[in-house]
Parts: structure tokens; sequence; C-alpha cells
């Protein structure tokens, strides 16, 4: 099979898989399935959708996931990071528009695995990470305040302010009973961990919650009471309905589902490394990932990704093979068809609990603190993020984010990039520069600077020359007082060159080729070299001008300049 495409599943089965591990996967893969009920639940709720679509999500995505994905350990299946945008979709196109949207998101993931872009989705920038992560968390948090407070609410608006105006206004309805189960719930799922690491925290919380309001018959709403009978069957195969009118509006939420969900999973892939010490591959859990969610709404499922928490559990629970990753998908089938309408008592105010403390794990406010007093620009790019995360859309947030950060990332490159004049008595055009004299030593331009010969100037560039460095270095050569027949470029610094970089030169040359002062380059490290070969500028400007020393320029610059 490709190198591109390599299953850890095959890999585990090449390399011998023995009854020894299928008892460590087994046992690992029934406590994570027990952990994710309660959660593949609570997700399919906060997103506008039915509980039992939660669950079809966590098995088909599950299965899928794990037998074809990149990581010996993973664990998919919905996660709190998808709610905010799967209500967004849900309530402006219904489900079958977020079936479509899920698809193209699959789609674009598997384009995205098989053009290997499995290692640069890794390279958004952490402030963006971080911001619409904590966003997200604010808004699942906010949204449940109907359910833990029992709020007498026909509906709770989706927009992050107008939801507080309503609970405001509703804010007499509320319902103790659903006060009382909902801490309760909370302080069981703090708790328990605290005395038993091992055991089902939020399963427990539920159970508990679902017989004391039984028992007790409290005056709580249930998910029967607000959904019905949850569905107990097998999911079955249902094509959505499909609107091309449709498609143009929900590009950008497929394809911010498609980053949401590559960061999330790749993420997770590399949390999961750290504690095996192992090393999943990108592209294959990229293509993974988008044939999961493809067809994850062919059976009435909800977009997927790697769950960092189910999987920290699963690498604790013992699980060592992409089998557990299996077994977790097939225990909760089990647990849908035996006791999948049992749901139906489960109170609501308990799964608005649960919701709250994964909000709070997932917020990383310590990390939400660190960034915001470390740089301005990451400060910056952290608070837009989450602002309009939580003000406007995830969507645009994720957008702004990264152009943001892209162009704060640019002016950092144009302000290390810097350009002096060395010939002899010169004053330096820009005091922000990073070379010294001591530098003179670098390869491959190598020796003291000999004196300039009459008549040539002697400039050097240090940094990326790129269009953010382009205008300052236009400006430092626009400062020349003296007009000198020849100009030495030394580049021996620069390690990158761009198309408005090669721009420049050539508009240097052509002035020369107008009688202006000629130009000679020194010490062209590889990449500008052969864009500059390829350009066809080498052959323009002469190779006897294109020298590899800085002695050699100067013997050049000499001859050129009398």
């Amino acid at each position: 099979m490709s190198e591109l495409f390599r299953p850890k599943l095959l890999t585990v089965v090449s390399e011998g898989y023995s009854l020894r591990l299928f008892r460590r996967d087994v046992t690992a893969g029934i406590i994570v399935g027990i952990v994710a009920l309660p959660l593949a639940i609570a997700f399919a709720i906060a997103s506008g959708v039915k509980p039992e679509q939660g669950l079809y999500t966590a098995i088909v995505a599950g299965v899928l996931i794990s037998a074809l994905g990149g990581s010996r350990v993973q664990i998919g299946g919905p996660t709190g990071a998808f709610v905010v945008i799967v209500y967004s979709i849900v309530q402006r196109f219904g489900y079958d528009g977020l079936a479509l949207a899920t698809i193209l998101a699959g789609a674009l993931l598997v384009a995205m695995g098989f053009a290997r872009l499995g290692a640069l989705i890794r390279y958004i920038p952490y402030p963006v990470t971080v911001g619409f992560t904590t966003g997200i968390a604010v808004i699942i948090a906010s949204s449940q305040f109907r359910d833990a407070l029992g709020l007498s609410m026909e509906s709770v608006p989706a927009p992050f302010f107008e939801k507080w105006i309503a609970y405001y206004h509703s804010a007499a309805t509320i319902n103790p009973y659903a006060v009382a189960i909902a801490a309760f719930a909370v302080i069981l799922i703090v708790a328990i961990p605290r005395f038993a690491p091992r055991v089902p925290a939020s399963l427990i919380a539920l159970l508990i919650s679902t017989v004391i309001v039984a028992w007790l018959q409290l005056p709580v709403e249930t998910i029967g009471t607000r959904f019905g009978t949850v569905s107990a069957g097998l999911p079955t195969l249902r094509f959505p309905n499909i609107e091309l009118s449709q498609i143009p509006s929900l590009v950008s939420p497929a394809l911010s589902i498609a980053l949401l969900g590559g960061i999330e999973s790749l993420l997770s892939a590399v949390v999961a490394d750290g504690m095996t010490g192992g090393r999943h591959r990108s592209n294959t859990e990229l293509i993974a990932q988008g044939i999961a969610n493809i067809a994850s709404p062919l059976f009435g499922g909800i977009p997927a990704t790697g769950a960092i928490a189910r999987t920290a559990t699963n690498i604790k629970s013992g699980g060592i093979t992409p089998v557990s990753g299996i077994v977790h998908a097939l225990t909760l089938l089990l647990i849908l068809v035996a006791a999948g309408k049992l749901a139906s008592w489960i109170p609501m105010p308990a799964l608005a609990a649960i919701l709250v403390v994964v909000a709070w794990n997932m917020s990383e406010l310590h990390l939400f603190r660190r960034i915001l007093v470390s740089t301005r620009s990451d400060a910056l790019i952290l608070l837009s993020t989450f602002g309009l995360t939580v003000a406007v859309d995830l969507i645009v947030a994720i957008q702004v984010g990264v152009v943001l950060a892209s162009l704060l990332f640019m002016k950092r490159m144009a302000d290390v990039a810097s350009i002096r004049n060395t010939t002899a008595g010169s004053e330096d055009l820009n005091t922000n520069r990073l070379l010294s004299p001591s530098d003179d030593s670098d390869t491959p331009d190598a020796g003291e600077p000999s004196p300039a010969p009459p008549g040539v100037e002697v400039y050097e560039i240090a940094g990326p020359f790129f269009f953010g460095a382009a205008h300052k270095f236009k400006s430092a050569l626009s400062d020349i007082h003296r007009k000198p027949r020849v100009i030495i470029l030394r580049m021996r610094s620069v390690s990158i060159l761009d198309a408005t970089g090669l721009r420049v030169l050539e508009e240097m040359q052509s002035e020369a080729e107008r009688g202006g002062p000629v130009l000679v380059l020194s010490g062209i490290q590889e990449q500008p070299l052969a864009l500059l070969r390829k350009s066809g500028f080498v052959a323009r400007i002469g190779t006897e001008s294109v020298c590899r020393s800085y002695e050699d320029a100067i013997e050049v610059a000499g001859r050129l300049a009398t």
C-alpha cells in the first residue's frame, strides 16, 4: 500500500497480533465505550440533533477512524469543538444541510491527506487554536444554562448576547430541582476522579441522577419529555436530500469543519504520541478522518474527529492498537441496541452538567492567560479569535485569526530583514540589523571585507528578502546621496528570495542598463540562486557579476568601475 495511506491497523497485523494484545484492547475499548456514552449523547443534544445521532457518529466514525487511521490509539467520535458550528448549520439549513456540509468536509479532508497537507495543518498558529477553543468552551457552557437552571424557554437563541438576554427574561422560571440535580452531577464528575481515577465519572453521575429523578419523580425535564423515545435500532443507510442551491452557502461551513476536524485529530494524535512514544502518520489520519466524515451523515451522524480526552482514556486503560477503538464503537452499538430506550429517562440538567465540565476542561484558561501576557501580537490574535468565536461566528474567527496571524508573521519577518552599507566609512541604513563585524566570517561569503574601489558602494542584506522586506530595501537604496558606478549586494545572509525580491533586483538591473549603477551580487545561497537562474536573471546580469565570494565581487566591481 502507498506510503501516503498506510493505516496503522495493517501495520499491527503485519507485525503480529497476539491474544495478549487483544485482551488489553478489549478491556480498554469497553472502558472508553462506557466513557463515550454520555458524551456522545450530550454533544448531539448540544448540537441541535437527536441523542441517538451522537451515538451513530461514535459508532460509524469510531470504527472507520480506528480501522483506517494513522494512529494506533486514536479514538474518534463527536467532540465539543464541533458543537458551535454544527448547531449553527442545523439552525440555518436543517439536518440535510449539515449532512451535505459534513460530506463536503470529509471530501476536503481526504483531498488534504492526498495532497500531503498533514504536516502543514499543524502550523496553524497556537494563539488561533487556543482562542477559538476557549471561545467554543464559553459558548458550550453558556448554552447549557437553560437546562442547568430548568428555565421555561421554547428555544435558546444561537447568538451569544441574545442568549443571555433571553436567560435574563426567563430568570423567574428557574427550577430549583433542576439546579440541584445539575450541581449534584457536577460535584460527582469533579470528585469521583480524585478517589477513583479509573471510574467513568460522567456515566456514574448520569446514572445516579437518572435514578434520583425517576425514583423521587422530580419535575425535571428529561430526554424523553423533550425528544420522545430514543431509537434503539441500528443506524441505517440514508442519503440526505441534497439541494444543489445550498452548496455555495455550505462551502465555508464545510471548510471550517474540515479545518477544525483536521486540527483536532492531528493534535490528539500528537498528544497520543507523547503518551505512548509512538509516531502517527498525519496524512493517513487526515484521509481516515475524511472517510469517516463522509460515512457518518449517511448513517444519521454528525461531524467527527479525534477526541483527545477519550484517546487519553484509551491509553491509560491499556489500549495499544486500533482494535481498542473498534471495540469502543462496538460497545456503544451494543449499549444502543440493548438499552437505548432507557436513555429517555436521563435528566437534561445532568447532561448540562457534563457539558459544563467538558467546557471547563477544554477552555485551558492557564494557556489563555499565558499567551495573553506573552507578546502583543500573540495577544491580539488570541483575543481577536476568541472574541469573534463568541460574538460573531466560529467560521469567521478561524479565517480572521489565520489571516491576522499570517499578516503579523510577515511583519515580523520584514522587521527582521535589514540592509546596511558596508563601504568603508559608511553608516548603517538600518540600526536594527542582525549582523555584526564578527559575522563577516560566515559562509558562503567569507573573509573580512576588503576596501571598496573608488566608485563602488557595498550593501549587505540580512534576513529573508521577500515582499515584506522589499519596501524597506528600496527605501534604503533611495537614501543614497552619492551615485556610485557599481553597487555590490552581499547576500550571504539571505536564505529566502521571493518574486517581489526578484522584481527589485530586476528593477536595479534595468536601471543599470539605462546607465545607472552596475549591479554585482556576492555570496548567494542555494534557494535565491536557483530562483535567479530559473527566472533568467543570471543570464541577464551575466555570470561574471554573480560571485561566490566577496573578494571576487570586489575584483569584478573594480574592473567595472574603471
